[in-house]
């Protein structure tokens, strides 16, 4: 049963300003999403995305971004596709909502990033 759906939108041109400040990005990305971003021609596009699936995960869980906690979800790459990783107090309000599986979608275009999430029980 789906139990949330969440969408975020981030412009990348923002994000590109935002990662000039490595304290933003440590504080705001796991060690494995800053280093798969920077591996990237477009590094701002790839932190966008992920900023997008953290506060589409906040919408999708009704906890909201300071519910959820920007440290304790991220997004792993896989040859299959994007997939969303919790830990920490997060797993335990997942946990306590009945929500099981997570399905995110990630694609950006031009100056935008977009994340769609899927939270199931």
């Amino acid at each position: 049963m789906i139990l949330g759906v969440g969408t975020d939108l981030c412009r990348i041109s923002r994000m590109e300003r935002a990662i000039a400040n490595d304290h933003f990005v440590e504080k705001i990305f796991s060690p494995e999403e800053i280093e798969y971003a920077r591996s990237k021609g477009s590094p701002a596009e790839h932190f966008a995305a992920a900023f997008a699936a953290k506060e589409a995960i906040a919408k999708a869980s009704g906890l909201g971004l300071f519910g959820i906690g920007l440290s304790n979800s991220m997004v792993r790459r896989t040859d299959s596709g994007p997939l969303i990783v919790c830990c920490g107090s997060l797993l335990e309000k997942f946990d306590e909502l009945g929500i099981k599986k997570y399905w995110l979608s990630l694609t950006h275009e031009g100056d935008y990033a977009l994340a769609f999430v899927v939270l199931e029980s």
